[in-house]
């Protein structure tokens, strides 16, 4: 999908207009968001440190778009995903879901405001499914959760469509998760996550623990169901591969950190931060004729602890271009392109390089 840059869109309109156009495109606004998870030693318990798994990231997601989410294991997507929709209570920040901040909106107010309206699909296709529950009980519990529909039977009818949906037949509801693949599961996390008829749906690493080939009809199902019920996607994964394929944005974590944030085609042909530059130099390509391979770069030193983060810039200890200002000066995401944001001195300030 193409999108509009801010720089483009402020020149023919006011600062008013701005905003507005800014808000009606906008779904979900996160601002600064950390969560930090306390590290706790000796008898009593106390409070020794903290592990900064996401630490103070911000973004927005359009509506109808894909953004992805990239990174090494370890360098809090997962975690930011959970926070997003408070299965982690975040330490600090805001997450704006149509202008509504539901990090400060208490559970019985999040239930019929937000539960709905933002899903999750999880990583263990396996694991997310309780193994005692039949598939329809499983698709009938969050229906029955938010009062949707008056009984069991227009229950089950919404189900079985949601089954033909995803490609699973109603037959099946009577069969438990243990009777299923890794494929079919995997289309029974979907079913789950759309048949309340959400708006933004977070799927985390929701093929990594798939096949090759399952893994492309599972992308070309959510691709389906996107346009097939407008929705919008935070889609979290370590496979850059796949991402390329699914995302319209792109943005890449580092050790808690944002560092950078574009739309995919730009990103992929020619990122600008260095820690992009090293992922997408590890992944593998085939050469066409006339081609030239991307150089390796390889990485010295092992990833910092989130426990105990490198001052300045996080990446510092193992950028190739580091500079002296990233040891000690924090960078700020900042767009220094149409549509590129990048936290990185060498981009953003100029006067320190």
């Amino acid at each position: 999908m193409g999108s509009t840059s801010l720089l483009e869109v402020a020149s023919p309109l006011n600062a008013e207009e701005v905003t507005k156009v800014i808000k009606e495109e906008t779904l979900l606004e996160v601002q600064n968001l950390k969560m930090h998870f306390p590290i706790k030693a000796g008898i009593i318990q106390r409070v020794v440190g903290h592990v900064k798994a996401v630490d103070d990231i911000s973004f927005r997601v359009r509506k109808g778009e894909t953004l992805g989410i990239v990174g090494e294991s370890g360098c809090g997507k997962s975690t930011m995903g959970r926070a997003l929709i408070r299965l982690y209570e975040p330490t600090d920040g805001k997450v704006l879901y149509d202008g509504i901040d539901i990090t400060k909106l208490p559970e019985r107010e999040l239930r019929p405001l937000i539960r709905k309206k933002i899903q999750m699909i999880f990583q263990d296709p396996y694991a997310s499914l309780n193994p005692r529950k039949s598939l329809g009980n499983l698709l009938n519990e969050p229906l029955k959760a938010h009062g949707l529909y008056a009984n069991l039977k227009e229950r089950n009818e919404k189900i079985k469509e949601i089954l033909d949906v995803v490609g699973l037949h109603s037959s099946s509801m009577n069969h438990y998760p243990n009777e299923f693949s890794g494929g079919q599961r995997q289309r029974i996390g979907i079913a789950r996550a759309i048949v309340l008829n959400p708006e933004l749906i977070i799927a985390d690493e929701a093929v990594s623990a798939l096949d090759v080939s399952i893994q492309a009809q599972i992308i070309n199902l959510l691709e389906d169901l996107q346009s097939q019920f407008n929705l919008t996607y935070i889609f979290i994964s370590h496979d850059l591969s796949v991402v390329r394929h699914i995302a319209d944005r792109v943005g890449v974590m580092y050790l808690g950190k944002l560092v950078e944030l574009a739309d995919k085609d730009d990103l992929y042909a020619e990122a600008l931060h260095p820690y992009t530059q090293a992922l997408l130099s590890a992944v593998p390509t085939i050469r066409q004729n006339g081609s030239v391979n991307r150089d390796r770069i390889i990485l010295k030193g092992d990833i910092p602890s989130s426990s105990n983060p490198p001052t300045g810039c996080v990446f510092h200890t193992r950028c190739p271009a580091k500079i002296k200002a990233c040891e000690t000066i924090v960078p700020q995401l900042k767009e220094v392109q149409p549509n590129r944001l990048v936290a990185c001195h060498l981009y953003n300030n100029p006067q320190i390089v």
